[in-house]
């Protein structure tokens, strides 16, 4: 089978998460930047991807690499590419980019240059050509052109793999799941410990912590992705794929709690935990966050609390970062805290020392997952065991 660059991009600090993550799955890597992993690998490897990583935004598959100045050097290369081969052309096609050129002032114009190649090639070999617009859906061809660097990718996922396919509802000012996802794999969690989470809201955090725990993979919660649309589209090798991945999930051991004070917000979590065949290993309860229950055994209690950039007012959320404080010191001894927050301002109001500051992106927000290491006696104690 032809192998290619495999290009996974990804938001911002998220890149060294998703790289351990790819090598957990036996890939060696070949790029890590700023904002994207690659490897080299076949079109069956992208299929793999879309239905095992957690982190990535888009899995995407190269065709072709050159140099291209203008307009018309783009369509003659990319005329010159055999679509028949990977494209059906009675199919649906969208094209998507990243232009930085100074001779291309609207990007929508090296879009349609792109679907021009594409579609004339399809209809002089086969008398036949895919309608396109911007839904993406189905088949989705991305243009990566940067000066006179062009590269031109299938996008094997179609629909961003930064959704996990199970929150219907998504509750207000909800993380996306890749990002809750790379905060809990940025943690000292591991499965086998309690994982708390009180401020639950649509409970987004909890449901990624018990798929990891059940090893559960994300696509399996998706019917459809672009390479579906692929003309050279292996059903039996999916399906394969997928019943795989079933067989591989194992029983989750550890206690995985979710609470929140709101009614809504707890109906919110369950049924998205339902959706993402979890809802067996996770204890919801309606309680404030202070009155959470807290296992004695070793693990982590993870809060994901408003921030003032969106919602509430500044003022009274100091109060509840305060409290935050309080409850960590009071109720969470020997376990290790975790705040995610875009405001550090008020994570000032913990009144805790952190132990580390990882960096993240909530859309554009730059955020911190801060970690606390919640002594149960002194730290001098602790170091003395």
């Amino acid at each position: 089978m032809e192998k290619s660059k495999i290009v996974l991009p990804c938001p911002p600090y998220i890149a060294p998460i998703l790289r351990k993550e790819i090598e957990s799955h036996g890939y060696k890597i070949s790029h890590e930047g700023p904002l994207d992993v690659a490897l080299e690998g076949t079109k069956n490897d992208c299929m793999y991807l879309n239905l095992h990583l957690r982190t990535a935004n888009k899995v995407l598959f190269l065709i072709k690499s050159f140099k291209a100045n203008n307009p018309d050097k783009l369509y003659q290369q990319l005329y010159q590419v055999k679509w028949e081969d990977y494209l059906n052309e009675e199919g649906y096609l969208c094209i998507t980019s990243y232009v930085n050129n100074e001779k291309i002032l609207n990007t929508q114009f090296a879009n349609v240059r792109v679907k021009d190649a594409i579609v004339d090639r399809l209809k002089d070999k086969t008398g036949k050509r895919p309608d396109s617009g911007p839904l993406r859906n189905q088949m989705v061809v991305f243009l990566h052109w940067q000066e006179d660097q062009v590269s031109v990718y299938l996008d094997t996922s179609g629909e961003t793999i930064a959704k996990h396919g199970y929150r219907k509802i998504p509750g207000k000012a909800p993380m996306m799941e890749s990002l809750a996802a790379a905060t809990i794999l940025a943690s000292n969690w591991r499965p086998e410990q309690s994982f708390v989470n009180p401020m639950c809201g649509s409970g987004t955090l909890a449901i990624e912590a018990a798929c990891i725990a059940a090893n559960k993979a994300p696509g399996l919660n998706r019917e459809k992705f672009g390479f579906h649309y692929l003309k050279d589209f292996d059903l039996n090798e999916w399906d394969n794929m997928k019943q795989k991945a079933i067989e591989n999930e194992i029983p989750i051991k550890s206690e995985i709690i979710a609470g929140d004070y709101s009614r809504i917000a707890i109906q919110a979590a369950k049924q998205n935990a339902e959706e993402a065949g979890v809802a067996e290993y996770i204890q919801f309860e309606k309680k404030d966050f202070r009155d959470s229950t807290i296992p004695e055994n070793n693990g982590v209690v993870f809060l994901n609390p408003e921030y003032g950039e969106r919602l509430g007012d500044e003022a009274e959320l100091a109060k509840v970062y305060s409290q935050i404080g309080d409850f960590f010191k009071r109720d969470c001894k020997g376990k290790t805290g975790y705040i995610f927050t875009g405001n550090l301002n008020l994570a000032k109001k913990i009144g805790l020392r952190t132990k580390r500051r990882i960096p993240f992106m909530n859309a554009k927000i730059e955020c911190r997952l801060l970690e606390y290491e919640l002594y149960a006696g002194t730290k001098k104690d602790k170091s003395s065991k």
